[in-house]
């Protein structure tokens, strides 16, 4: 029988997952069927289960089953904690993120802040903290002035000096049971002097409570979580073992008679481990530290790139400059940017010229003139002049915004060579704990005596030596602050996948125009061979192209504009893409564009006007050519330089084995002089849209790894085809939201970047793999006691959480090295 329900509370892949896993489990369900997207689900069952049991299995969730058409308030998140954007570095549930700061529902791991921006500063009262403002003014309660709030202080470090004063508690108690125990080791103990072995033990207990039920009482707490979730981790090795170890202890304590003599001290009493217990929960505590410390430095991309965002503007109102914050700027608005000042929103310069610093944004240390008319990026830093600037784009909309959300949700994503770590991880914990009760029987069978006390000190030793989340860290640490990196560089990356697929990539096809050339064209003349003068032809053009979105057809208008000709009114306006424009004029049919363009309405391309245009193409100019009543009366010569990275970049690219193929929609003798000045491997001509997309089709059926560059409407879905898209900065946003990444600056010389980014950062995630591996395949077995058969030797439980705490700490610091490391080629 089938049943349809409506699931709430689903947010993504993961939650998607983990709720159909939830019901699955359930032996009378045959099937689940989910739509994410409006939660309806589909329940074959081989006999009726009420509505009443299925909600049972969400309790304590964020979910919530019910009817089709049953209304209802869906929960509110369980979360506690500080407002802002938190995930799983462990990416338990996908891309899923929470809005309060706490531990994941599902490993129990501390959420991890995402860096957002904070625009505006918010006031608070010094008398009374509770009040808080947006802007400055008096406190409604006593009058004092409203003061900023400090906000210096990152979530990170928050979190850090939490788990600080925690460790310093666990230190203060855990030292003084470290040295009674070790006390034993002294010939005639001095302490037993002062008072029974006994009463040291009760001692020991009475110190390690706050240890145990205070400063580490999160681990036990995150044990218990992955316990009743089944993801299993490392807080599952150590709850285990630890709380073994003091549990044992405290029933010896209580219930001395119950335990055999093994066990027991030559005073009678049962022998506790106190001091191992609380010295393991300590140094996992200080892992735990380190790797907070460690892990708020892997988004220092992103953090630097906040810090560009200024929170205050100077808006220009009826001739006066008045002071505004960053979040009352509206489009259109006029601003003043005064010299040093950062740019506070995207827009073009309407009065004024200056020099910018847009290294932060495109890695490029030289700093761009700019004069009116040319667009400006916020959070770049102006020169030494004042101009103003007319706000185009603001808030999220806002470059800077996208980079930091684009870098922010690649860092969350997830890349293929994760699913090795990841299947490894779903076996990895109860092969340990398999291991952990081999080693007890086996040295209790055949270990010397007392072979209870080895058998049970070593079961421990494994519990607590292996380290899952090293190896469950060692991919997304990588991603993280390779995608910060490479935001650093201008190399936009849009998810981890994509930034593994590039390091395999070796066929590239490049677009020309903006892509190879500068995508900033100029026309050098007109060519009329009809009654129509230069003059009428350059006014039919400019005003048929007013309405179009291609780099040469604003070029025709700025031709235009410069010879101070009118732009008619046009009626019908069409745009062919890959092949021109079309409008009527004063009941004249326009056509602007190339031959396929004119062999669609039967006009032929021949004579004085062939010649003559062949003769530009063979320069590398681009023709497009015009008719008017389906009769050819001239064309166009606009002419695109070529990048100056553009011949290096292609270089590179070749010398890694990668083959460069060129195809334009441009003329074939247009697209041969290009071709050959560069180099290129192929190129092909008058392509239409579907000729980039068949040839990205074509050359994958081959089985090459295809990536498409290209920065206009028409390649889009070659884009998002190639199994790695990249955009220009510089195209439209078509280009961009089609591409996987996106170049700041909208160069070749940024394709090399992404591969030596790509390179690095697959380096770096095998070599964090490897090291997880290994140090668990050499580990365990050590702490089983491989080598005391051979060289007497044992691991103390103690050794091995020092041992655990460091493994995940090396994994994030080896990651680390990528923010030093130079990804120029």
């Amino acid at each position: 029988m089938k049943h349809t329900y409506k699931i709430t509370g689903m947010t993504c892949n993961g939650c998607k997952s983990h709720v159909q896993q939830t019901l699955e489990s359930v032996k009378e369900i045959e099937s689940v069927t989910i739509n994410l997207s409006d939660g309806v689900t589909e329940i074959v069952m081989s006999e009726h289960i009420p509505l009443d049991k299925l909600k049972e299995l969400f309790e304590g969730s964020n979910y919530m089953i019910h009817t089709i058409d049953e209304k209802v308030k869906e929960k509110p998140k369980q979360k506690k904690g500080i407002q802002g954007t938190y995930y799983c570095p462990m990416h338990c549930e996908g891309e899923k993120t929470y809005d309060k700061s706490g531990d994941c529902p599902v490993c129990g791991m501390d959420l991890v802040a995402e860096a957002t921006v904070n625009s505006s500063p918010q006031y608070t009262c010094p008398m009374h903290p509770e009040i808080v403002k947006d802007e400055a003014g008096a406190c409604p309660k006593c009058g004092m002035d409203l003061v900023p709030m400090e906000s210096d202080e990152t979530a990170e470090q928050k979190t850090y000096k939490k788990l600080l004063k925690k460790f310093w508690i666990a230190t203060v108690f855990t030292l003084p049971i470290f040295l009674i125990a070790m006390s034993e080791m002294i010939p005639n103990n001095p302490l037993y002097k002062i008072m029974d072995m006994k009463y040291w033990n009760w001692l020991q207990f009475g110190l390690s409570i706050p240890v145990v039920f205070y400063a580490t009482w999160m681990f036990f707490q995150r044990a218990y979580t992955s316990i009743r979730t089944m993801n299993l981790n490392m807080f599952t090795l150590i709850g285990i073992g630890a709380g073994v170890a003091w549990l044992f202890s405290f029933f010896g304590l209580l219930f001395p008679d119950l335990f055999p003599n093994q066990f027991k001290t030559e005073f009678g009493t049962v022998h506790v481990y106190f001091e191992a217990a609380t010295v393991i929960l300590t140094l996992v505590l200080l892992g735990q530290l380190l790797e907070a410390r460690a892990h708020s430095k892997t988004n220092n991309a992103v953090k630097e790139l906040l810090k560009l965002a200024p929170n205050k503007a100077i808006r220009i109102e009826n001739g006066e400059e008045i002071e505004i914050s960053i979040d009352e700027i509206k489009v259109g608005d006029l601003l003043r940017v005064k010299p040093g000042d950062k740019i506070p929103v995207d827009g073009k310069i309407t009065k004024g010229k200056t020099s910018i610093d847009e290294s932060m944004i495109s890695g490029e240390p030289i700093p761009v003139d700019k004069e009116i008319n040319d667009k400006v990026t916020s959070g770049t830093i102006n020169g030494k002049q004042s101009f103003v600037m007319k706000a185009e784009k603001v808030g999220a909309d806002t470059l800077l915004s996208q980079i930091i959300h684009m870098v922010n949700s690649a860092s969350r994503s997830k890349a293929p060579i994760q699913k090795l770590a990841d299947k490894i991880s779903g076996y990895f914990v109860p092969v340990v704990i398999a291991v952990s009760i081999i080693t007890f029987i086996v040295w209790k069978i055949f270990g010397p005596e007392p072979s209870l006390v080895y058998a049970f000190v070593n079961a421990i030793a494994v519990l607590i030596i292996a380290c899952p989340c090293a190896l469950g860290l060692a991919t997304p640490m990588s991603v993280m602050v390779g995608v910060g990196k490479g935001a650093q560089e201008g190399v936009l990356i849009k998810d981890a996948e994509s930034l593994e697929k590039m390091n395999k990539v070796d066929v590239l096809i490049i677009d020309k125009t903006g892509t190879v050339t500068e995508g900033k064209p100029s026309v050098e003349k007109i060519v009329s061979l009809s009654n129509y003068s230069e003059n009428d032809l350059t006014q039919f053009v400019a005003s048929v192209n007013k309405q179009s979105e291609h780099p040469l057809a604003e070029a025709t208008v700025r031709f235009a504009e410069a010879k101070k000709i009118d732009l008619l009114e046009i009626d019908d306006f069409d745009s062919i893409t890959g092949k021109g424009v079309k409008a009527v004029i004063q009941d004249k049919i326009i056509l602007v564009g190339n031959e396929k363009l004119l062999s669609e309405h039967s006009i032929v391309l021949n004579g004085e006007i062939a010649e003559k245009s062949k003769i530009e193409q063979a320069k590398g100019k681009t023709v497009p050519f015009i008719a008017v009543n389906n009769e050819l009366v001239g064309f166009v010569v606009i002419s695109d330089a070529i990048k100056e990275t553009s011949r290096s970049a292609i270089t590179a690219l070749k010398e890694k084995g990668i083959q460069v193929i060129m195809m334009t929609g441009d003329n074939k003798y247009t697209a041969k002089a290009v071709a050959e000045e560069l180099e290129l491997d192929d190129y092909f001509a008058d392509c239409l849209p579907e000729d980039k997309l068949n040839k990205v089709k074509e050359l994958q059926e081959q089985g090459h790894i295809v990536a498409m560059a290209g920065d206009g409407i028409n390649d889009a879905p070659a884009l998002a085809l190639a199994d790695v898209g990249i955009a220009m900065g510089t195209g439209t946003d078509v280009a961009i939201e089609s591409s996987a990444i996106t170049l700041v600056k909208g160069d070749l010389h940024g394709i090399v970047k992404a591969r030596a980014l790509s390179h690095k950062v697959m380096s770096n995630i095998k070599q964090n793999l490897f090291f997880a591996l290994a140090y668990n395949v050499i580990g365990i077995p050590i702490a089983a006691g491989v080598l005391y058969p051979v060289f007497g030797l044992l691991l103390s439980p103690m050794i091995a959480a020092l041992a655990m705490s460091f493994s995940s700490v090396s994994v994030i610091a080896n990651a680390l090295r990528l923010r030093t490391q130079t990804i120029n080629n």
